[in-house]
Formats: C-alpha cells, structure tokens, sequence
C-alpha cells in the first residue's frame, strides 16, 4: 500500500489530531490490528487527497472511521472472493459488515484506547527499531516515508520493518486491551524508552545535515502529553514529559545564524521558552514528589532535575554544579549506564577540577560502547580544555569529528579543534 502523500502542515496536524483513536475502534470491530492499521492508513491518504481539493468535512474522526471501515469490508469481500472454497466463512465476515457507518458516525472509543495502542506498540515480541517504527506509524500518525527519512533508511526497508512489526503483534495473540497488572510495569518502561529515543534522535539528530529534526522531537512530545493524560499518577510519566520539555525549550537557541552548533554555556538564554520551562519544572516536582513515596526517583525524573536545574540558571557560570553533580551520583547509584558516566565526569569536573573530571573518564577506557561514540572523545577535548592541555584536546576533537555521522557536529568539532589548535 502507497503511503499518504505530503501535505501542508495544517492538514497534517488535523490528520495527527483526529487519526489515533480510529486503529483502535476500528479494531475492536475486526480484532485484527495489521488489519485495521492498514484501513485507517488508506482512509489517510483518502483524506490527504480529497480534503484540500473538497474541503475538511464536519466530523473528520468520524469520516476517516467511516472510510476506514468501508476499506476494511471490501478488504473482507477480495478475501472472501479469493477463498471461495470457504464460502460460510466468507459469508459470515460478510455479515458482520452490513452497516458501515456514515462519515457523520462518532468513533466508538473508551478512555484508554491511545494508551492501549502505545503499549501494543511497545510489545516485547518487538526489537526497540521495530516499537519506535510502529509507534511513529500506528500512534503518531507518520507515513512510511517520513519515518524512514527520519532514520536515514531506505522506505522499503522501513516498510518492511513496520510489517514485521504487525506480523509479529498478530503472531503473538496479544489481545487489545491494557496488559495485566504483572507485565504492565515492563511494557511501560518500554513505552517511556521509546518516547525518549524518538525525542533524542528529534533534539540531537545522530546523522545527517540538520542537527535536529523538529518534528520528531514535536512528536514525542505529543505522545508523551498523551501518556501522561492516561497516567496522571506515574511519576516516571511525569519525569519524561519533564525531560522533552525542559531539554527541548533551548531549541532555538541551540543554531547560529547558519545552522552552526551554539554549546549550552555559549547560548543566548534569552531565547529558552520560559513557558516550556515552567512547565516541566511543574512536572519534575509532582515527579520528584510521587518517587518520594516509592522509595526514590526513577531515572527520568532525576534526569529532568538535572535539566531544571541548567534551565533555571541566568547564566552559565550560575549554574548549581554541586546539585548537577549530587543528582548524577544517585543516577551512577542506579545503574551501570555510559552516557550517565560520561554527564557525572563533566559534573565533577565543574565541581572539583578538570582533573578529576579526567581521572573518571580514564577509568572508562575499557567501556568499548563509549569508545565508538563521538561524545566520550568530546568531553575528553572539553576537560583537556579546561585543564589547559590544547595538543590533547585538538586531537581529542578531531577524533570526536570523525565519529559522528553529525555534519553540524562534525563541523563544530573540527572548529574547536583548530581554534585550541591555534
């Protein structure tokens, strides 16, 4: 099947606003989701196609289910055609799909149907590319073609990976409902690192030449607002929705003029969105206060406390270091994870010297994750900076340029090389 073509982004957010809820009525009805996923994607280009040449009709929720149920009874009819040897059950899906519903029917739904169709799509039959594909296409409402570009994959192979995502979902017999209370925990972790993978790759685009890729990170955001209506209680809900916001109100400020690279202690602060700010500093005390009472923070809401805490500073030398540095202690107490090992050596290098900053990431050597990615060479340069050891630190940030696949970081790295250099 074709993907929606591109359309103006009015359109578009009316598609994202209106299209969730219908996959999961329209589900319900046939208890098959590749089955209703791909209906309500061909009421998507329907709609991509008719709506700017006739105009946005009254209900569209109810006229995309409409035209997703039609779809779905003919796909029903070829079937029972194909399979003529099979003629009473043929007949019998037939009956089923008597009524179709008019373009003004309200979309059968129940309060928890977006949050049933995130957690399905964070099953664990899924390897974490296939649950951030289907996601971004089931719940986020991106073509095919959007999300490959956002990747940086081929369209065929995204389809193809979208498909085996359904195929895999279908394989498993997992009803559509919310899981029981014993995995619900799990598939929860999963949906929040999903959400924060998608936004991650938004804010700070891994290749490519754009350093970030707005819509993305606009879209996790979204999903994000949406859990958080389904899970007011869950502090780590809160904490992520926290982190996007707080991390994402220094997006205008993050480019020069040109699209160059603008680091976090260089940026012009009067461009932060102090609404956002709010907002997740908002979200990080109602987290901070729900982990209270569970026997501490979740890694999500330490980390937005972190990001509270940058935010909150008019300057980058008011910055509270020894807080950062205290809250990067309990994140290291947590688990065992190397970019939370690479912001506590930068915390103590703000705190207690370059040195020490140092000493920590020598005894990082031996991490071979840390050693392909850009970061940990990036720091390196940063500390030798500090310390006031240029040789090191030029060569440290050409060899950070050469492992990003980032041509805005690529080009910022090779600069700082050649400024210390000189």
């Amino acid at each position: 099947m074709s993907d929606a073509p591109d359309v103006g982004h009015p359109l578009r957010a009316l598609l994202r606003e209106h299209a969730p809820p219908v996959p999961v009525a329209v589900e319900r009805l046939h208890r098959d989701f590749a089955a209703a996923e791909d209906a309500v994607q061909a009421a998507l280009v329907a709609a991509a196609e008719r709506w700017p040449r006739d105009g946005v009709p009254d209900n569209p929720r109810g006229w995309l289910y409409s035209v997703a149920v039609r779809r779905l009874a003919d796909a029903v009819r070829r079937e029972a055609a194909r399979r003529r040897r099979e003629d009473a059950v043929g007949a019998a899906a037939l009956a089923d799909w008597a009524f179709v519903p008019g373009p003004d029917a309200d979309v059968p739904a129940e309060r928890d149907d977006s949050l049933v169709l995130l957690l399905m799509c964070c099953h664990p039959a899924l390897t974490p590319p296939s649950q951030i594909a289907l996601t971004l296409r089931a719940v986020g409402g991106l073509t095919t073609a959007e999300i490959a570009r956002a990747f940086l994959v081929p369209e065929a192979t995204m389809a193809q990976r979208i498909s085996r995502a359904k195929q895999a979902i279908r394989a498993s017999g997992v009803p559509f409902a919310l899981p029981a209370p014993g995995e619900r925990g799990a598939r929860l972790r999963a949906v929040l690192h999903v959400l924060y993978l998608v936004f991650n790759e938004g804010y700070v685009a891994s290749a490519g030449d754009a350093l970030h890729r707005a819509d993305l990170a606009d879209e996790a955001i979204r999903l994000a607002r949406a859990l958080r209506a389904g899970l007011p209680r869950e502090p780590e809900v809160a904490g992520l929705l926290a982190l996007m916001l707080l991390t994402d109100a220094r997006r205008a400020a993050r480019t020069g003029p040109h699209g160059e690279l603008v680091p976090l202690d260089a940026q012009d602060r009067s461009r932060w969105d102090r609404a956002r700010i709010a907002e997740g500093t908002a979200l990080v005390e109602d987290a901070m206060r729900g982990t209270a009472a569970d026997g501490g923070p979740g890694p999500y809401a330490v980390q937005a406390a972190i990001a509270a805490l940058h935010d909150e500073a008019a300057r980058a030398e008011d910055t509270d270091w020894p807080q950062i540095l205290a809250l990067y202690e309990v994140l290291r107490a947590a688990g065992d994870n190397p970019m939370v090992a690479l912001g506590h050596a930068v915390a103590t290098a703000m705190v207690r010297g370059p040195a020490a900053g140092l000493a920590l990431l020598d005894a990082l050597d031996g991490d071979a994750l840390l050693h392909v990615d850009h970061r940990f060479d990036a720091v390196r340069a940063h500390l030798h900076v500090r310390a006031g050891d240029a040789a090191r630190a030029a060569a440290h940030y050409r060899a950070a340029a050469a492992r990003t696949a980032s041509a805005p970081e690529r080009d910022y790295l090779l600069l700082k090389a050649a400024r210390v250099g000189e």
